[in-house]
């Protein structure tokens, strides 16, 4: 074979032969810029959550404040500028009962692992905030709508790359607005003038009469809702939060009847069975012989209580629960936890306001004599207008200008009732407005913070 006219000349390229290994310094500088990138959003996401668990904290702790609020009974007061409400123990400063639960509530949910800086303050909806509700000013709008926004806030954030960047402390905060809505007189501050109904649940079947036997008069204003004897009761004509009455079956003995029912005015202290909307899905219930002891026992979320609106609810005059051993006696001592006269919650009206409410010996949950926020005894009652006369049929149609909140003490044989009164809501009789409040208190309480 004869060799190639033309030799190839193998020679090396002094070019090339400078580029060895610069893949592998890609590969380092590359490793750098992804490590670097997982590293910060480790960090980035470490800040995402804790700022997450700052707005949880902060929406516990703005409710449990809104609910002490709701729960006191303040928002059936007049302004704490005006006196007459002990405005200063529920939410007077840092060490009022409003702001503690709201920082008590608020640090138990840790953020970062460790406890948050919370700071709580009020306002009436103008904008400026105070830690003390009695500065706020326009104390006519902070009985009716209280606000309560509590901040919180963590400082030196533990982060673990970031530090390269800048050794700056990290911090997370969130904010969150509650308030405590009270119809009464809302027209007042509502736009275009109209009062904003409610629509709670778990109302109890006794429909009242809007008279006070307390103070006489009426308990809310026909129209606008307000309330007419705001304040704490220190006697006859002095305020409606504290009083206390006999609630009494309108109709007694065992010939009542649709005719008898609307023959007998219904007075002061006294009170006629609500058609309860079958099947009562009262929950938890511990009566279940009716619907109407279902209602009692649980709480009723079938039947609606249309405040405000005409001819929005039925009085059931067909039954008679007011007999020796009948529905309410029954299904009251089941709901209080009441046996043989005692074992029930025991409300203080004596102490000073607000009044505190202490565990009975047959409450399930806490030891008996412990104080509690929260109990079985407190009610909601349906206020109707009266000054339409006699009611007529089987189910006549009545107009709910109202809500009271009880607290039972007691309940008898008979179906008669023992109470003091906790809070008023009223909405009047005007039924042009489309606006509802729903919630499972006649003030109810929400969360208001853009989110």
């Amino acid at each position: 074979m004869k060799a190639p006219a033309i030799r190839k000349i193998r020679r090396s390229c002094p070019a090339r032969r400078r580029e060895r290994g610069v893949t592998m310094v890609l590969v380092v500088l590359a490793m750098v810029g992804i490590i670097a990138m997982a590293a910060l959003s480790i960090d980035v996401v470490t800040l995402f959550l804790a700022r997450e668990e700052a707005q949880r904290a902060a929406d516990a702790g703005a409710l449990a404040a809104a609910r002490v609020i709701s729960m006191s009974g303040l928002t059936g007061t007049a302004g704490p500028d005006s006196g007459v409400a002990p405005w200063t123990t529920i939410c007077g400063g840092s060490a009022s009962v409003a702001s503690v639960m709201a920082q008590a509530v608020a640090q138990q949910n840790s953020v970062g692992s460790s406890a948050a800086t919370v700071t709580v303050s009020y306002s009436s909806g103008s904008g400026a905030t105070f830690t003390d509700c009695t500065a706020v000013p326009g104390d006519d709008l902070l009985g009716v709508n209280p606000l309560v926004t509590v901040k919180v806030e963590r400082d030196s954030m533990p982060t673990l790359f970031s530090r390269i960047w800048s050794r700056g402390a990290k911090s997370v905060s969130a904010t969150a607005t509650a308030e405590a809505f009270n119809p009464s007189n809302s027209g007042k501050f509502a736009g275009g003038g109209q009062v904003v109904p409610v629509t709670p649940r778990c109302v109890k079947p006794w429909i009242i009469p809007n008279q006070d036997p307390g103070n006489g008069g009426t308990f809310v204003k026909l129209g606008t809702g307000a309330i007419q004897n705001e304040g704490i009761w220190s006697g006859s004509g002095t305020g409606t939060v504290g009083e206390g009455f006999l609630l009494q079956d309108n109709c007694t003995g065992s010939d009542c009847n649709p005719t008898n029912w609307a023959t007998k005015p219904i007075a002061a202290g006294y009170y006629i069975p609500a058609l309860v909307t079958p099947p009562a899905s009262a929950i938890p219930s511990c009566a279940d012989d009716s619907n109407y002891q279902k209602a009692i026992g649980g709480c009723d979320q079938s039947t609606v209580y249309a405040c405000g609106t005409v001819n929005g609810s039925n009085a059931d005059l067909t039954i008679n629960p007011g007999l020796a051993g009948g529905d309410t006696s029954v299904a009251t001592q089941c709901l209080i936890h009441q046996s043989g006269g005692a074992g029930q919650d025991a409300l203080n009206v004596l102490a000073p306001f607000p009044y505190p409410i202490t565990a009975g010996s047959a409450n399930p949950v806490v030891p008996p004599n412990q104080l509690i926020t929260a109990s079985n005894s407190i009610v909601t009652l349906p206020i109707y207008d009266d000054s339409v006369g006699t009611l007529a049929g089987s189910q006549p149609a009545i107009t709910i200008v109202g809500f009271l909140q009880v607290f039972i003490d007691s309940v008898d044989g008979a179906g008669n009732l023992q109470v003091h009164v906790v809070n008023v809501a009223g909405c009047g009789n005007d039924a042009s407005t489309t606006l509802s409040a729903p919630g499972s208190s006649p003030v109810p309480i929400r969360l208001i913070t853009p989110q």
